[in-house]
């Protein structure tokens, strides 16, 4: 295989409830990132920053023009490429990223990855809706490609993006350069790797439809459905079981219609049955975040990350943005400089270990979780205590209940990273 097929294990899930499906005025955004089961995935911390005119800047693959400031920004990331996963920045807009195959062939070329685009989209934006503009921007300019996998074997696919702020959220959907969004006032929406915007299209692409026409796809009369007339014809097996997961999410959103929270977030992010908490064959939930965003913009925004693999096994420990904010090192893996695989023509010849300190305790957790039922059960009960003690800090936070000093407020992620490594230990 030279590229990526829907015939190949990925999937991701992304979930956003927008007042009134939350049960707080706040937006809440989930994503559960499924990747190759043995990829690390770090938490990495990346302060704003102002650069000369006419920076360039490394990404994953190529370079592109620097703009002159850029916004503090926290990511779930695979510790081997540039871009990420999922991520939030000091603005409150979050933003998690799906692959899809489409119509539109997927290119063989090194270009942007959708997960360069979205970590460009958060260190550029202030809103949801400013992060699609950056995207489709940087997707006209640059194009998207490049292999999404650590492997010698090439994995290639489009985006699809879910974008959260304050107020609203956007889903937008790609297939090559061209695009379609769809804006989230109100209510509670998933993606599930495969396109999901129908004919309630709130922007577009300018060259969309003539395309569209163009390649047979569409009669240029009547209602334009762009899921409808991008999905592949004969939908592989993979792309069904995608169709089962986005309608099973979409349920387990229903049922929470009006009180959704971050605990729901979490629970529908731990859910097996429905396969939104993956571990099939090669690939596995390698990662998990969920965000409070609220509408008061006094009050900050609240993002929970596990830097762990299995989120039904591992801790949801919050991060606020704010004084006091530094990289917690038990969640950063190792580089290796010009010898790492990534930079070495041919890619990915060989492979280097990048587990972090707290990924290589967890590992070790999930072993005893399995093989000794008292020690993990104590392990499990500990990760849920950790877990409840930082949401229960939260509630008071948003309650008003509790008014720690900023230093204190900016290293919480840090603490609780700390107290799940003793754990470990």
């Amino acid at each position: 295989m030279t590229s990526g097929s829907p015939d190949t294990p990925c999937s991701c899930d992304c979930f956003v409830s927008v007042p009134p499906a939350s049960a707080i005025p706040a937006v809440i955004f989930a994503k559960n990132s499924d990747r190759p089961r043995d990829e690390v995935q770090e938490v990495v911390f990346v302060p704003a920053g102002t650069h000369a005119p006419g920076s360039r800047l490394q990404c994953t693959y190529i370079e592109v023009e620097q703009v002159s400031k850029t916004r503090a920004v926290i990511l779930s990331r695979p510790s081997w490429l540039w871009g990420a996963e999922m991520g939030a920045n000091d603005h409150g807009v979050c933003i998690g990223n799906e692959a899809v195959w489409t119509k539109e062939p997927v290119g063989e070329g090194e270009a942007l990855l959708g997960m360069d685009l979205l970590r460009l989209a958060l260190e550029r934006s202030s809103s949801a809706q400013e992060a699609l503009h950056v995207i489709t921007g940087l997707l006209e300019r640059y194009g998207q490609g490049g292999s999404c996998r650590e492997d010698s074997t090439s994995f290639c696919y489009h985006n699809t993006f879910l974008l959260a702020d304050r107020t609203e959220a956007w889903v937008l959907e790609t297939a090559g350069r061209l695009w379609a969004a769809q804006r989230i006032q109100e209510g509670a929406r998933n993606i599930s790797n495969q396109l999901s915007i129908g004919t309630d299209i709130s922007a577009e692409h300018p060259e969309l439809r003539t395309h569209s026409q163009a390649q047979g796809w569409w009669g240029g009369q009547g209602t334009f459905d762009f899921a409808q007339v991008f999905s592949l014809t004969q939908q592989p097996v993979r792309m069904e079981a995608a169709k089962a997961r986005f309608q099973a999410g979409r349920e387990l959103l229903q049922r929470q219609q009006g009180s959704i929270t971050a605990e729901v977030m979490m629970d529908i992010l731990r859910n097996k049955e429905s396969g939104i908490c993956m571990d099939s064959g090669g690939f596995r939930t390698t990662a998990s975040m969920v965000s409070i965003l609220p509408q008061d913009p006094t009050q900050p925004c609240v993002h929970f990350l596990t830097a762990t693999p299995d989120p039904s096994r591992s801790v949801f420990k919050p991060f606020i943005f704010g004084e006091g904010v530094a990289q917690a090192p038990q969640v950063l893996s190792p580089t290796f400089g010009t010898q790492d695989p990534v930079w070495t023509v041919p890619r990915f010849q060989t492979q280097v270990d990048r587990r972090h300190s707290l990924y290589r305790g967890h590992q070790e957790a999930l072993g005893l979780m399995e093989s000794e039922q008292d020690q993990g059960q104590q392990l499990r009960q500990k990760q849920q205590d950790l877990e409840q003690e930082g949401l229960e800090a939260v509630r008071r936070l948003l309650a008003g209940e509790w008014a720690p000093p900023p230093q204190e407020l900016g290293g919480l992620f840090q603490a609780f990273v700390k107290r799940e490594s003793q754990v470990y230990a």
